[in-house]
């Protein structure tokens, strides 16, 4: 799990232009949104994006986006879960 958590921060990275970024300063349980990382709803789409290019995983309903978007924690954990790929 802690590889796939890592390659996830390096995705995040990489699709939300973050370059000044190390996956090292995102930690693993902060919120992505609001106080945590800071992101938003072109931001969640991205990730929605990677999830289906990267992991073969199709967000049946968005509203789910909202627990799955949460932390690093919980993407790995549904990606880990739920990946076609």
């Amino acid at each position: 799990m802690e590889e796939l958590i890592l390659t996830l921060k390096k995705q995040i990275i990489e699709v939300l232009n973050l370059e000044e970024m190390t996956p090292e300063e995102i930690e693993t349980d902060a919120p992505l949104f609001g106080t945590g990382l800071g992101l938003d709803s072109i931001d969640a789409l991205e990730l929605i994006v990677l999830l289906e290019k990267e992991y073969g995983i199709r967000l049946a309903n968005p509203a789910e986006g909202k627990d799955i978007f949460k932390s690093v924690a919980t993407i790995a954990e549904y990606v880990h879960k739920n990946r076609t790929k």
